[in-house]
C-alpha cells in the first residue's frame, strides 16, 4: 500500500492543512478525541508532537504543552499504547515529530516497527543529521516504510535543499524564518524565500510551518507552496477548552 502522504499530495495539490497538537494534552487521554476533531472538521494531516524535556526548536506554548503532557504521564510507551487502534477511525495520515534522544532509548528498529504496526505514515525529528540518517537509519525507516521529512530554512544553500529533496519523502518542511515556533513573522518578508524553493522545482511537495496562525497567513503560505503547518496556535486554541470538539472547529474554521 502507498504511503498514506502519498496519496493525499496526489489527490490534494495545495491548501493542505497540517495541524500539530501535543500527545497527551491538553490532558492526558485527550490526544485521540484531538486527533479525531482533527480529522472530523477538516485537518488534511495530522503532526502529533512526542513530548520531550528539552525541545530545541518549539516556542514557549508548545515547550509548556510538552511539559505539560509528560507531567500527565505522556511518553512513547504510553503514546504507542493510545495509537494501537486508531487506524479504525483516523484515516488522515499521521507524522510523529519529536526528538531523537527518547527515540534512541526506545530504539529505532523498535520504535519504526511500532510506528508502522500502529499506522503512523512519517516523522519528522529536527535533530537527526542528514548524514547519519542517511549512512545509519534510511534503510530502517524505509524497511517500515516510514518518510523522513526534513526542514529546511532561509539559510539553508540550494545544494543542500536539493539533497534534502533527494533524501526526503512526503514533503519539505519549509521553515518560514530562523526561529523557534510561534514567534510573529511578517509572511511578505519571506516572500522571497518561498518563491526562490518553488522555483527550484523541488520533486516533494513542500509545506510551510512556524508563523502560520490565521487565514490570512495560512493564504499566503499557500500561496508558494502545497499549504500549511500550524502548531502554537492551534495548541492556543485547545490549552483550557472545556470541550475539544468545539474549540477545534472553530479554530480549523477561523483557517480555511
Amino acid at each position: 500500500m502507498s504511503n498514506r502522504i502519498d496519496q493525499l499530495f496526489a489527490s490534494k495539490k495545495t491548501g493542505i492543512l497540517n495541524i500539530y497538537c501535543t500527545a497527551g494534552f491538553p490532558e492526558l487521554n485527550d490526544t485521540l478525541p484531538v486527533m479525531t476533531a482533527l480529522q472530523q472538521h477538516g485537518a488534511d494531516l495530522i503532526e502529533l508532537g512526542m513530548p520531550f524535556s528539552d525541545p530545541l526548536a518549539d516556542g514557549p506554548v508548545i515547550q509548556e504543552s510538552s511539559t505539560r503532557a509528560i507531567k500527565n504521564g505522556m511518553g512513547l510507551r504510553v503514546l504507542f499504547e493510545q495509537l494501537k487502534d486508531f487506524r479504525k477511525t483516523i484515516t488522515v495520515p499521521v507524522i510523529l515529530m519529536g526528538y531523537l534522544n527518547p527515540v534512541l532509548l526506545y530504539g529505532i528498529e523498535a520504535f519504526c516497527q511500532k510506528c508502522a504496526e500502529v499506522g503512523v505514515d512519517g516523522l519528522i525529528l529536527p535533530d537527526l543529521p542528514m548524514d547519519e540518517y542517511e549512512n545509519e537509519y534510511k534503510a530502517i525507516f524505509e524497511h517500515y516504510g516510514l518518510h523522513l521529512i526534513f526542514l529546511v530554512t532561509p539559510e539553508t544553500s540550494e545544494a543542500r535543499i536539493r539533497k534534502i529533496d533527494s533524501l526526503s519523502k512526503g514533503f519539505i518542511y519549509a521553515v518560514s524564518s530562523s526561529s523557534t515556533t510561534g514567534t510573529d513573522k511578517d509572511m511578505g518578508h519571506q516572500q522571497a524565500y518561498f518563491e526562490k524553493l518553488e522555483k527550484l522545482q523541488l520533486k516533494n511537495p513542500v509545506l510551510i510551518g512556524f508563523g502560520v496562525k490565521d487565514k490570512a497567513t495560512f493564504a499566503a503560505a499557500c500561496a508558494h507552496s502545497n499549504g500549511a503547518i500550524i502548531g502554537t496556535a492551534f495548541i492556543r486554541a485547545i490549552e483550557n477548552a472545556t470541550n475539544i470538539d468545539t474549540a477545534v472547529k472553530d479554530f480549523i474554521s477561523s483557517v480555511k
